[in-house]
């Protein structure tokens, strides 16, 4: 049956519980880049997030004994909460199903409305599993987080708001996709009013399903999909969003990592409130693609961040301003070469100097430097090189970010080494769990941790691999289960962390 969406959004429920959020300008912000920004404060909801809208909207309009049987959904974020308040509003009993690894700070925001939790699996799949046996046992009404006409028309009231509120002009709304029920709302919603208004969709370069999806002409699952903006990390797009995005979309942007955490950064500027990652992603992608003179809205679509995840978000906002060079500097291991490589640097601000002799006739020097663009990064490593100085930029190498800059001066030639960089589930047992497959096994020649406040941490984990157990070796990665890609021969850790002598 096809679904008359203008109307339903139109029709849709939602301001019992939600509220009509401001469209802010960031004033700053665009008179530094020429372009008119304006946020769409939805981290101003009761929950700190759109999904009450949608959430809201699918269970108003359930029949009494629909209701009467009690809701459900699988979530550990922000459609958990917009679930729980909703009930709690209609007078029904909810159960969020979560993954046993869910922070503190969540469960207790869920039952703060009053719902039951059932904390089951590891991941999201085992989670999924509990759901529907939950639903076989009791009978409860499922709600979905985004693949649902009603709760696409929701989410489609705040493309409704942001047209009210911009005036004549506005040129372009950028808005976060994940399982893509917020960007089909508003596109649909925008398409139908104002076609003129270009609407693009924005998802992290790790978790970007919608986007490959769109380019393949059919879903696509992502395999191990990127966990810092966890509001987006979704593995595959729902069948009528993907629809609907394919449709009503001008285009897909992708951001990385480091341009999220400088928009975080940007939002806090212009408002003073800390976004979580996915509600950067909108403000990320304006700034890399609007032009000047144009009026865009950018959809900030939640705040529930987690407060030790702040520390790695300002390491990164240096990066994504493009205001930190990392350089790799090699200098002969002679007196006065120290010296001689801060003369050619000038009079910048040194963030970072790492170094330990490994090699007798050559230093790898590891430098941070303050600059100003991307443009004086490149002069900067360009003055470095005509000194005489082997110069190579690590600035955008996650590695050199989350590893090595905290471990320079690793041991050389350690036989048979394979550096893997892997993501470990912050949950207890999971170090447990690696090292009972390994142990015993291969030696491990190096590890480093980094815990950046979310479900993951980052690890570096060295092994020595002769070649003859290379299969099983790989055989035992696949049998841990952890996301990893193998590094042995990136650039920096040849040369901060040792020469393997297997390639």
């Amino acid at each position: 049956m096809k679904v008359n969406y203008l109307q339903k959004i139109l029709t849709s429920r939602v301001y019992d519980v939600a509220i009509e959020t401001p469209l802010d300008e960031a004033t700053a912000l665009s008179k530094k880049l020429g372009v008119r920004f304006l946020l769409k404060r939805e981290d101003l909801q009761p929950v700190h997030s759109y999904k009450i809208r949608g959430a809201y909207n699918k269970m108003s309009g359930l029949s009494r004994a629909e209701l009467d049987k009690g809701v459900i959904c699988a979530s550990a974020g922000n459609h958990a909460q917009g679930v729980a308040l909703s009930a709690k509003k209609l007078g029904v009993k909810a159960t969020i199903v979560m993954p046993v690894t869910t922070p503190e700070i969540k469960t207790s925001a869920v039952k703060a409305y009053g719902a039951s939790i059932v904390l089951h699996g590891d991941s999201y799949s085992d989670t999924y599993e509990e759901l529907h046996r939950q639903i076989d046992e009791h009978g409860y009404t499922y709600i979905a987080p985004f693949d649902d006409p009603d709760v696409i028309a929701g989410q489609g009231t705040v493309g409704k708001e942001i047209l009210e509120q911009a005036g004549a002009k506005l040129d372009a709304v950028y808005v976060p996709i994940g399982g893509g029920g917020l960007a089909s709302g508003v596109a649909v919603y925008l398409k139908s009013v104002k076609p003129s208004v270009k609407v693009y969709g924005v998802e992290p370069v790790d978790s970007d399903c919608m986007s490959r999806s769109i380019k393949a002409k059919k879903r696509v699952t992502l395999e191990a999909p990127g966990l810092f903006a966890d509001g987006v990390c979704v593995k595959e797009p729902g069948k009528e969003t993907f629809r609907l995005c394919s449709q009503y979309l001008d285009g897909i942007v992708r951001v990385t990592t480091a341009e999220t955490c400088a928009a975080i950064k940007d939002i806090f500027e212009a408002t003073r409130a800390i976004c979580e990652p996915a509600g950067a992603l909108a403000l990320a992608a304006a700034k890399k693609t609007a032009k000047a003179g144009e009026t865009v809205a950018c959809v900030i679509s939640g705040a529930n961040m987690n407060f030790d995840r702040i520390r790695f978000v300002s390491e990164l906002t240096e990066a994504g301003e493009h205001r930190e060079a990392l350089f790799d500097c090699t200098i002969p291991e002679v007196a006065g070469s120290f010296l001689k490589l801060i003369e050619t640097i000038g009079k910048r601000n040194v963030t970072e100097f790492n170094y330990r002799m490994n090699d007798a006739a050559k230093a790898h020097v590891f430098v941070g430097i303050s600059v100003k663009s991307t443009d004086d990064r490149k002069a900067l490593a360009k003055d470095v090189k005509t000194g005489g100085f082997g110069c190579l930029d690590l600035s955008d190498n996650e590695i050199a970010r989350e590893h090595v800059r905290h471990m320079v001066g690793g041991a050389a030639n350690v036989k048979d080494e394979n550096l893997l960089s892997f993501e470990f589930p912050e949950r207890p047992g999971a170090l447990m769990k690696f090292l009972s497959v390994i142990a015993g096994r291969w030696n491990i020649s190096l590890f480093h941790y980094r815990n950046h406040g979310s479900d993951y941490g980052k690890v570096l984990v060295g092994f020595q691999v002769p070649a003859a157990d290379r299969k099983a070796f790989l055989a035992a990665l696949a049998e841990i289960g952890y996301p990893y890609s193998d590094v042995t021969n990136d650039p920096v850790c040849r040369g901060f962390l040792g020469k393997p002598s297997r390639r």
